[in-house]
């Protein structure tokens, strides 16, 4: 039996972002986004989602102080 690790209640959601979705959130920014904090290739949910080096990914944690937390990971090669 295979346990999908994105359903289990402390895994954030995490999303591979798209071009578009990348230039949207970052375009305005004085910082070039290849910047951002690493996530490891072998990180469990990266395997999960099937995302590649350079990737851009959005996770969105729920909390209950802040509500919604997003923050952005860059998958490293």
């Amino acid at each position: 039996m295979k346990i999908d690790i994105q359903d289990h209640k402390l895994v954030p959601t995490h999303e591979i972002m798209t071009e578009e979705e990348i230039a949207e959130e970052f375009g305005d920014v004085e910082y070039d986004f290849k910047d951002l904090p690493k996530i490891r290739s072998d990180d469990p949910v990266v395997k999960a989602i099937e995302a590649k080096a350079g990737d851009v990914l959005r996770i969105t944690r729920e909390s209950q102080t802040a509500g919604v937390f997003i923050t952005y990971r860059i998958v490293e090669g």
